[in-house]
């Protein structure tokens, strides 16, 4: 049996492009991803707002469209993928992400997989008996749960940062398809989040006709994220058919010891679903990267006030109290408390996080990304040899982004499961 394979490598704004396919090409992602198959490239909004690491960078999700078409894979067979979540409004996220303005330039479908019309089954009807492995989806779920149809018999492709996480430790590969497998009552497996990642990437190696990941690290972020961290420019990119291995190698650059610190890789890795132990990782490209040691201090020791009581309702002291009400109608609290925390307090007073990594080579190339975004048939395009200048200042003050926020919980409280449930029994 041959050992998974991680490919790394170093990039700059001049060779992004042309780095992703290498890279790609590296971890032998064509042997893994049938071209007559449709192809969903999982794109990561873990905030609608733009928070360096927080999600899918456009220059990720360029060069990974340009590699696939470069290499021979059909544009009408390859479409950007979003879920929903009940705090984070996918449409806004991929406008200021500016994801949305590759999936428009190369002319691909974009699919939001809670559009009307999407249709979602059950997972028994998907996976058959393998659902009786499940490690604690029966249990959370004892009426089962749905799972996007589309993706039985379609390649994916997931595009997570390089990021630490309050529920997992770190976030990545495994992780980005939480949003994308589970409906709209995720947050009922939150107390076994671990097991769940390893349920779901059971699902994954069952359904779809082939999984790979490429994850950006070219910004990086520390502490409780996905959202509230500390961003730091790391230009790395990696990439892999293995989202164990993939995982375990972006845990081990944060300093992490893989097996030991994260537990939904140890789990992971004992059902023999991908590698997580590092010395047996066949790592290619930039090797001599993944010797360095970036030393996070990881997303424990400066917890946010809403990452405390989070901890508090789903492992600790509130749990007996509070968490039963997550269950039922009473649930929209909960997303509510976070859209004022996150939307309302956190980004608009942390603002001068935003503005400083803005002034590195990647925020500006970010900020001008509509005046630089190269033209989609130009597939022999390297990168940027400039990348334009750093704003003179944000778009947005304090005050506009605390008003914006109230938008944003307005359509949070709509749209939560719970009161949308109610509305279609009305």
């Amino acid at each position: 049996m041959s050992k998974s394979k991680v490919a790394i490598l170093k990039t700059s704004p001049k060779t992004v492009l042309e780095d992703y396919h290498r890279l790609m090409n590296l971890a032998d992602y064509q042997s893994v991803l049938p071209k007559d198959k449709d192809t969903a490239l999982k794109i990561n909004i873990s905030w609608h707002v733009f928070f360096p690491a927080a999600s899918t960078t456009p220059w990720q999700l360029d060069g990974v469209i340009r590699s696939m078409k470069k290499d021979g894979y059909k544009s009408d067979l390859i479409h950007g993928c979003h879920n929903r979540t009940v705090v984070i409004d996918s449409y806004l996220g991929e406008r200021e992400n500016k994801q949305v303005n590759v999936i428009n330039n190369h002319g691909l479908r974009n699919i939001h997989l809670y559009e009307e019309g999407v249709e979602w089954i059950n997972v028994r009807d998907a996976v058959g008996d393998l659902a009786d492995e499940f490690l604690v989806l029966n249990d959370v779920y004892k009426d089962g749960f749905m799972i996007p149809k589309r993706f039985i018999g379609e390649n994916i492709i997931h595009l997570p940062t390089v990021k630490t996480h309050v529920f997992t430790t770190t976030t990545g590969a495994m992780k980005n398809a939480f949003g994308g497998l589970l409906n709209e009552k995720r947050h009922w497996s939150h107390p076994v989040i671990h097991e769940t990642l390893v349920d779901l990437l059971m699902i994954q190696k069952k359904i779809h006709s082939g999984l790979f990941a490429v994850m950006d690290g070219t910004f990086a972020g520390d502490g409780p994220g996905p959202r509230c961290m500390v961003p730091h420019v790391k230009n790395v990119i990696l990439a892999s058919n293995d989202q164990v291995a993939i995982d375990a190698v972006a845990a081990k650059l944060m300093g992490m010891d893989p097996l030991n610190d994260i537990k939904f890789i140890r789990l992971a890795h004992e059902k023999g679903l991908g590698c997580g132990d590092i010395n047996e990782i066949d790592i290619v490209g930039d090797v001599e990267e993944t010797r360095k040691n970036w030393n996070f201090s990881g997303p424990f020791k400066k917890m946010t006030f809403a990452s405390r009581m989070q901890h508090k309702i789903y492992w600790g002291s509130l749990k007996k109290p509070i968490e039963w009400s997550l269950k039922t109608f009473l649930a929209p609290w909960a997303y509510i408390a976070s859209v004022l925390y996150h939307d309302s307090f956190w980004y608009p007073t942390h603002q001068k996080l935003l503005k400083d990594i803005l002034g590195s080579t990647w925020g500006r190339l970010f900020n001008n990304w509509e005046k630089l975004e190269k033209p989609a048939d130009d597939l022999n395009v390297k990168g940027w040899d400039e990348v334009g200048e750093a704003p003179v200042k944000l778009k947005q003050s304090g005050f506009e982004l605390f008003t914006k926020s109230f938008k944003i919980l307005v359509d949070c409280i709509k749209e939560a499961p719970e009161i949308a449930a109610r509305r279609r029994r009305k």
